[in-house]
């Protein structure tokens, strides 16, 4: 496994509805999106930041969406869909994927930034793609094959004053 080293060119993608529920049900905080960076990027290259939302209609949703731009972060959103039987679903794995692999070719690490074990396999293939995999999520939410498949972890748990609001 390559070490961190300043010359690495890093993509981080978050994955804004995990880490909101995750933040939210464990310690009833909201994410810093600022530290949330600093800590992805470790002082290497940033190439690329992407927060991945959902449109879910809330008044405050725009200026979070503002503020994300502002820190660094280009958004990417997806409107929330409400099926005939009441039930909605809104999600970005296939998106988060695609351009995972579509930036694998211009960056040395890839940092996701979740708890959702439906990436294992994004991992898996990142790795064998030549790039480095870590990811930032909260220990306890965050999927045992997820962990086990990047190349390194960090349990944002241990990082609250870093990462929480």
């Amino acid at each position: 496994m390559v070490e961190i080293h300043d010359a690495q060119r890093v993509a981080v993608l978050a994955d804004a509805q995990n880490l909101y529920h995750s933040s939210h049900s464990l310690y009833s905080q909201n994410i810093d999106y600022s530290g949330l960076l600093e800590e992805a990027v470790r002082g290497r290259e940033l190439v690329r930041a992407i927060s991945y939302v959902i449109r879910a209609d809330s008044p405050q949703e725009e200026s979070f969406f503002e503020a994300l731009r502002d820190i660094g972060f280009e958004t990417k959103i997806k409107d929330i869909k409400t099926f005939g039987d009441g039930s909605k679903k809104a999600d970005w794995d296939v998106g988060i994927s695609l351009d995972a692999v579509t930036l694998a070719e211009k960056v040395d690490a890839v940092v996701l930034c979740t708890g959702d074990g439906d990436f294992s396999r994004l991992c898996h293939h990142l790795r064998h793609e030549g790039v480095r995999v870590e990811v930032l999520g909260f220990g306890s939410s965050t999927a045992d094959e997820l962990i086990e498949a990047a190349d390194t972890f960090t349990d944002l748990s241990e990082r609250q004053e870093d990462v929480l609001l």
